[in-house]
């Protein structure tokens, strides 16, 4: 599986218990609204974002099973539930700032399969390589150490789901869907995804035990 390292100057089990401690977490972050509006503004956007991903790949994921595409129904319902998870963790974040995101509806447009996979594709590309880059420097720069953590989780996990997409388009372009996994374990802190047979005794992400 592909990580990618940010050298955060704490460990995983500071990093869980740091970020569901809300109360503190202003005065760790040393964040107010004149230093932290950036990513400020990035949480709102990457919230709305993750909400409309995981809502377009749980359409995708009927849309797959309309069409027999069995394993690939399950990959979609994986990556959705593990995209809401990365918005619920996000939302905290912004609460504890003071902040909320305003209600909205997200579009979603289903089209075949194939091209469900290549919109999947498309999207995690430019998140993982472009948008949530500048995000995490931001986060970096102003010094919030909660939203720091999130986009990295974020990143890490979305960069399995871009290889997960274009393994199962490759698999529907060569009839090969029946070497897929037809089941997915996702990690319920920080919405790592993994294949049952490569689920680690901790999340290398969060550090969330297996048995969780």
């Amino acid at each position: 599986m592909l990580f990618v390292d940010f050298h955060l100057n704490i460990n995983w089990q500071m990093k869980k218990a740091l970020f569901f401690a809300f109360a503190s977490l202003l005065i760790m972050s040393g964040c107010n609204h004149a230093r932290c509006i950036k990513t400020i503004d990035n949480l709102k956007t990457s919230i709305q974002g993750e909400s409309t991903t995981s809502a377009r790949y749980s359409a995708f994921a009927v849309r797959a099973k309309t069409e027999r595409h069995y394993s690939i129904a399950k990959l979609f319902l994986a990556a959705s539930k593990s995209e809401d998870i990365h918005a619920v963790n996000q939302r905290k974040v912004l609460k504890s700032l003071g902040e909320k995101v305003e209600i909205f509806k997200p579009e979603i447009v289903v089209k075949s399969t194939i091209e469900n996979l290549q919109v999947a594709i498309d999207g995690e590309t430019y998140v993982t390589k472009t948008l949530y880059l500048l995000f995490f420097r931001d986060t970096k720069t102003e010094n919030v150490e909660m939203a720091e953590t999130t986009f990295t989780w974020v990143i890490n996990s979305e960069m399995k789901h871009l290889i997960l997409f274009q393994n199962a388009l490759s698999a529907i372009e060569n009839s090969t869907e029946n070497t897929l996994p037809i089941n997915y374990i996702i990690c319920p802190v920080c919405g790592n995804i993994y294949e049952p047979t490569a689920v680690e005794a901790n999340c290398a992400l969060c550090g969330t035990s297996k048995r969780k």
